[in-house]
């Protein structure tokens, strides 16, 4: 999925992408169904960018995450893990 076609997000992305995915994968070791766990992060995450931009920009982000769906960036991603998942097989 490409985060940062421009190349311009912060530094710390890389960090905070790290820590969500420990988070991820504590949770699942919790026994928390992945839709709970997919629901809270969304939540928190537009709480987020509801502190730190306007409705205007949020908007702006969604319609991105939209496109990335409906460009078949997830679609992507899941054949990516599947192969991962067989061995490339």
């Amino acid at each position: 999925m490409q985060f940062d076609p421009q190349g311009v997000a912060p530094e710390d992305l890389s960090h905070a992408g790290s820590v969500v995915d420990k988070a991820i994968e504590y949770m699942l070791e919790q026994g928390i169904m992945p839709i709970s766990i997919a629901s809270a992060l969304l939540g928190g995450s537009l709480g987020m960018l509801a502190r730190s931009m306007d409705d205007r920009a949020v908007a702006g982000v969604l319609r991105s995450a939209l496109a990335s769906v409906e460009g078949g960036e997830l679609a992507e991603m899941r054949r990516a893990a599947a192969e991962g998942q067989s061995g490339g097989n």
